[in-house]
């Protein structure tokens, strides 16, 4: 069965298990695509890139929400009334 490898760079699990760091490294840090099999199985992905989602996923949904309130009514208040 085909599968859609979401990364340039991919080693098989036994390379992983033999160099795990340098499994990472080859990626250049970009996620690598670990096969079993030659079927993806998993994405080994560094930290920062691993950072850098999160943080783009939080965004979108930080703007879904702002978005979604975009046509709400806006209630002026002053700091002694909270």
């Amino acid at each position: 069965m085909a599968s859609v490898i979401l990364a340039e760079m991919t080693a098989s699990v036994s390379e992983l298990k033999k160099n795990p760091m340098g499994t990472v490294a080859a990626g250049e840090g970009a996620p690598v695509a670990i096969l079993n099999r030659n079927e993806p199985a998993f994405y080994c992905v560094p930290a920062r890139a691993y950072e850098a989602m999160m943080e783009r996923l939080d965004d979108i949904e930080l703007n879904a929400i702002a978005d979604a309130r975009r046509d709400q009514p806006i209630i002026k208040v002053s700091l002694d009334e909270l």
